[in-house]
């Protein structure tokens, strides 16, 4: 018979979990040392593309996996560059609201907070586009390792395709910028309030 004061074993599950649980609190941990060291770890990211791209031209294949890594980091670079509030759906939105009848008949002074000026805030963070093209470049990476994602292809086809992409694309957003009076950087001089200068 067993006594109540004999530690019972944890089930394999358990303890499978207990693991799971230490390597993402050691993952997070890393992740928020790196943090503030915003250049080094771009430059981290763009050692690791390079080596895929050095991987890429001497092996003279996998033109599809870089295709797709460089359509995936296009689409990055605008939600980087776009503002988490678009302009050009707020004025949709009041264009509707007048075609109905149930807008107001004019301009009207701010009533709220939230009517008055808010900083530029992306819809993807710097964070969030480093993460994530980070885990990009290493997924097709491990993808060069495996000879099912080696598919032949003309590949002078994709480079112009991409060209023509992201042409069309960053025009749009350039467009986009100009129309709305909004610029994704910081540029220039900051102003400092309270000092001296």
């Amino acid at each position: 018979m067993m006594s109540s004061d004999e530690p019972t074993a944890p089930p394999p599950l358990a303890a499978a979990q207990a693991q799971f649980a230490k390597l993402q609190r050691q993952y997070q941990q890393t992740l928020d040392r790196w943090t503030p060291h915003v250049l080094q770890r771009w430059l981290g990211t763009f050692g690791l593309l390079s080596l895929f791209m050095l991987r890429i031209v001497l092996s003279e294949g996998w033109y599809i996996v870089c295709y797709a890594l460089a359509i995936y980091l296009l689409n990055l670079l605008l939600a980087f560059l776009q503002p988490r509030f678009d302009p050009s759906l707020q004025d949709d939105l009041v264009a509707d609201e007048i075609e109905e009848g149930t807008g107001d008949e004019g301009p009207t002074l701010p009533s709220q907070r939230d009517d008055e000026f808010r900083p530029f805030v992306r819809r993807l963070p710097e964070w969030q586009f480093w993460l994530s093209s980070t885990r990009a470049v290493v997924v097709a990476l491990f993808c060069t390792l495996s000879e099912i994602f080696d598919v032949p292809v003309y590949w002078p086809i994709l480079v112009v395709y991409f060209c023509v992409l992201f042409a069309l694309t960053m025009r749009r957003q350039i467009q986009h910028m100009m129309k709305y009076k909004y610029i994704p950087f910081d540029i220039g001089r900051k102003a400092r309030y309270g000092g001296s200068n």
